[in-house]
């Protein structure tokens, strides 16, 4: 029998609700497989073994009591340690906040506890969410479970390294530049950026709000070894929450779209790795074998808003986060932030204003692009997953991968939504795909990310008769 570790939560939740499995014996079985592989990965950095044995004994008084119960009902999540979780410390990697305790659930925390699933542990994540890769000073480094020299991507690699290592099916991360989308690539699973303010955020132990930019261009999301499970999860983590004025009460499926869909596809240009760029047209294939209709046209440039990141995102970063850094960060952060500011751009007032309302044209011809192609296939990244310590080398490596990067970063800037998925090894590193879609599709991208999995495989299952998930440190 498939031990329940292996299950999705889809499958799990439906079984817990039908009573033919426990909630109790799900996390039981779940924490002996945290307890098996995670101190070789060090995805998780802190497991609530009481914690979550208790909320599964009373998700499990709640079934026998014949009460309506949640779509996650007894099904265990992590939650990335920079999001606050109530009574717990929210650290975002840095060891002068390691006491900073939350006094009440972020609003995707609770939307998902409300959904009746169990928080489990919380997931590495560098500091300040800052580095591509998972390593830092209060947690130390989170080891890619398929290659040990590999980036496990970032900032959420230990909830990326968790999905695939079989740690709980359901994982919540957050993305302003990829954060998602790498970690998800890099280990070989799924997720789904979702469109800018779509999840609420609110952070008790946050010292103020973000500026216009990074409002908009950071999301969580969930990052999941299947498809169906990124949708389900999701779909409850954007309920709107008064804390965050600007999520709109906007439902999760839209309305049907006449068939068939169109998929456009990027042109990947010369930076594309060969094994990417095939890749790419595998999953071309793949969706017009699944019914849509796949076209070659020329899209509206993505340079432009992965050139707008680096500028606006860059200047309300230094202006806000440059002193936090330099007093509480390592080196390598420290370091890794000037790289950073030395790559974009810092603007003056004048410069910034007439940035985001260039910003607002961008979007405008994207959306006109989307209204005609509702799904737009593209690399993520345009070479094979970068090494785990790329970003303290030199600030022409860094360059070398962001310059390989656009995908990542534009998208966030342009407030898209955009998913990712896991398909096979390139240079015996995992590798996949990107489907960019229509403001608010989410569920359209999933439909599409669905499609590929369903031709591929789920990647994560490669993986785990394998020693490295194990051995890897």
């Amino acid at each position: 029998m498939t031990e329940l570790w292996q299950w999705s939560a889809t499958d799990l939740a439906a079984s817990i609700r039908a009573g033919e499995i426990s909630s109790r014996e799900l996390i039981d079985d779940v924490l002996d497989r945290i307890d098996e592989v995670n101190p070789a990965l060090n995805a998780l950095v802190a497991v609530d073994h009481d914690g979550a044995r208790s909320a599964a004994d009373e998700a499990d008084r709640l079934i026998g009591s014949g009460a309506e119960v949640g779509p996650l009902h007894g099904v265990p999540v992590s939650i990335k340690a920079n999001l606050d979780v109530e009574g717990q410390p929210t650290t975002s990697g840095v060891v002068a906040f390691a006491d900073k305790v939350a006094t009440a659930d972020a609003p995707s925390v609770r939307n998902l506890r409300d959904a009746g699933a169990i928080v489990i542990g919380r997931s590495n994540l560098p500091e300040f969410g800052l580095r591509g890769t998972t390593d830092g000073p209060l947690y130390g480094r989170t080891v890619n479970p398929w290659h040990d020299t590999a980036a496990p991507g970032g900032s959420s690699g230990g909830a990326a390294a968790a999905a695939a290592a079989g740690m709980g099916p359901l994982h919540q991360g957050s993305d302003i530049g990829g954060s998602l989308r790498f970690p998800s690539i890099a280990c070989g699973v799924a997720s789904v950026k979702p469109t800018a303010h779509r999840v609420p955020v609110f952070n008790s132990t946050s010292s103020g709000d973000r500026a216009p930019a990074s409002i908009s261009a950071s999301v969580q999301g969930m990052i999941c070894r299947e498809v169906a499970d990124v949708r389900l999860a999701t779909s409850v983590m954007i309920r709107p929450d008064p804390r965050d004025p600007n999520c709109p009460p906007v439902p999760w499926d839209g309305p049907t779209l006449d068939s068939p869909i169109t998929v456009a596809v990027a042109e990947p240009g010369d930076l594309a790795h060969t094994g990417i760029v095939e890749l790419l047209e595998r999953a071309a294939a793949q969706l017009a074998e699944a019914g849509y209709r796949v076209v070659r046209v020329e899209t509206p440039s993505i340079d432009e808003p992965f050139d707008g990141w680096f500028s606006t995102l860059v200047t309300e970063m230094d202006g806000a986060m440059t002193a936090t850094v330099e007093r509480f960060g390592s080196p390598e952060v420290r370091q890794l932030l000037a790289w950073t500011v030395q790559a974009g751009e810092i603007l003056d007032r004048d410069a910034y204003i007439a940035a985001l309302g260039r910003r607002t044209g961008l979007l405008r011809e994207w959306n006109l692009f989307l209204d005609e192609h509702p799904l737009l296939l593209t690399p993520f990244m345009l070479s094979p997953m970068f090494d785990w310590d790329f970003d303290t080398k030199s600030f022409e490596e860094t360059m070398w991968v962001l310059e390989r990067s656009k995908y990542a970063f534009g998208v966030n800037y342009l407030g898209l939504p955009a998913g990712t998925i896991g398909m096979d090894l390139v240079e015996d590193r995992p590798a996949g795909i990107q489907l960019i879609g229509r403001r608010f599709r989410e569920d359209l991208i999933c439909d599409g990310l669905e499609a590929i999995e369903r031709a591929n495989g789920v990647m994560a299952r490669r993986l785990w008769d394998r020693a490295e998930v194990t051995s890897a440190a």
